[in-house]
């Protein structure tokens, strides 16, 4: 009897440290949305030439997709939180452009959220993805193998006024030039701040398509419009560009 009324104590006295704490666990979700310069973007606006880049080309968006990976939530102390996961938006498709991880996190201050645009070194390399293998994601061996980033494919007036297409695909930068491969990562890390969670909470992504294709480099499509998977150098400049595509544009919860 003294035992049982001893268990019962420290299960009370458990929960109530618990309360006291005022932690709980909240559910993230991760919702993408795409512009051009402000001008929204979606599916219904494929396959008709009325965007305009930075270089002056006229342009169609016939397909966009891209991988995020490794939403993480970092707090002052050092703490770190990664959600398991990783999510394929498909804006030709109209799907993936809500994600929820199933992982949950504690309520509270975060000093940093980010997430990866592609995979780092040791998710491309190291699992097989059924999913992103059905969806024809891999990148062949030749090119180091692993997984796309990204595809933004379309159509553009070259300076012939002939409509020719492109294929903007980004991948992990690969010089197939010399006796061995030389590889550079081109994923990179969207920061999009501090917040405070209080409950769960949705995070709204944009992308503005336009930016992939101006800053910092002005990006002349009747030079790079096609064969850029075995650049190197246009891998980079994608890699630069791509630094400002992504904003956060609220927070709900």
């Amino acid at each position: 009897m003294q035992r049982i009324i001893l268990i019962i104590l420290v299960l009370f006295m458990f929960t109530s440290c618990n309360k006291d704490n005022g932690v709980s666990q909240v559910q993230i979700t991760f919702k993408f949305s795409h512009n051009w310069d402000g001008t929204a973007v979606s599916n219904a606006n494929f396959n008709s030439i009325i965007y305009t880049n930075a270089n002056g080309e006229d342009l169609s968006i016939t397909k966009l997709r891209y991988l995020i990976s490794k939403i993480t939530f970092e707090k002052s102390s050092g703490e770190t939180f990664i959600l398991d996961g990783y999510n394929l938006v498909d804006v030709t498709n109209n799907t993936n452009q809500s994600f929820t991880p199933i992982t949950t996190i504690p309520d509270g201050d975060y000093s940093k959220v980010s997430f990866t645009f592609g995979f780092d070194n040791d998710d491309n390399y190291n699992e097989n993805y059924i999913d992103l293998n059905s969806a024809s994601w891999n990148v062949p061996e030749l090119l180091g193998g692993g997984y796309h980033y990204m595809q933004l494919e379309g159509k553009f007036i070259d300076n012939t006024t002939t409509e020719t297409g492109y294929a903007y695909h980004t991948i992990r930068a690969v010089d197939n030039s010399g006796a061995t491969q030389v590889f550079q990562d081109t994923f990179f890390e969207v920061d999009v701040g501090a917040v405070n969670i209080t409950n769960n909470a949705t995070f709204n992504i944009e992308m503005n398509i336009a930016e992939w294709f101006k800053n910092p480099n002005t990006w002349d499509l009747n030079v790079l419009n096609q064969m850029l998977m075995p650049n190197s150098s246009a891998q980079i400049m994608m890699y630069e560009n791509g630094q400002n595509v992504f904003n956060l544009e609220s927070v709900n919860q």
